[in-house]
């Protein structure tokens, strides 16, 4: 079985990013990018309406990783490395399969610059060299075309078309899952 550590934190270092710890003061950049109607538009999760509810969501994301349950990246530009503008990590952890699925968002004005691929690619390589993950899974709204494209530049295979598996507010959507395997 899949045994995790994530004490102390990894930050990860890449030519243009900082992916550190997600602190109880990135709440306000939490709120904006989880409340962002264009970021959100193919998550289909409840937004937060305040701050409160982004405090309570990186309270989740510190307690996943208090517990070694996954882990989760504030991405920050290196020139300004206290700001937010996505996030990225591991979460839904299958240790007996040795399997995590992955998630990520990034603010609409830093899309199309090639940062979540370079973001994606890093903790991909953290997924398999430093956790020891055989496979990483991606589930997304099929819609999400962008996301897609996204992950099968990055290695990622669709392996799965569900349809109408997901039921949020009051409809049933389609999902389609990615898999990378540790070669």
């Amino acid at each position: 079985m899949l045994e995790t550590n994530f004490s102390p934190f990894t930050e990860i270092h890449t030519e243009r990013l900082l992916l550190r710890c997600i602190k109880n003061t990135d709440a306000p950049e939490i709120l904006s990018l989880r409340s962002n109607e264009l970021v959100m538009q193919y998550v289909d999760r409840e937004r937060p309406k305040n701050i409160e509810e982004a405090e309570a969501w990186i309270e989740m994301v510190l307690e996943s990783l208090k517990n070694n349950d996954g882990i989760m990246w504030a991405i920050c530009l290196k020139e300004d490395p206290g700001k937010l503008i996505g996030n990225i990590g591991y979460w839904r952890l299958v240790k007996k399969h040795y399997r995590a699925e992955i998630g990520y968002m990034l603010q609409p004005g830093h899309w199309n610059k090639g940062i979540m691929k370079e973001a994606l690619l890093a903790v991909i390589d953290f997924g398999f060299r430093s956790i020891k993950l055989h496979s990483i899974e991606a589930h997304i709204n099929p819609e999400n075309i962008v996301s897609g494209i996204l992950l099968e530049k990055t290695g990622f295979t669709r392996e799965a078309y569900f349809k109408e598996d997901f039921y949020f507010r009051d409809r049933f959507i389609d999902s389609a899952v990615y898999s990378l395997l540790n070669k």
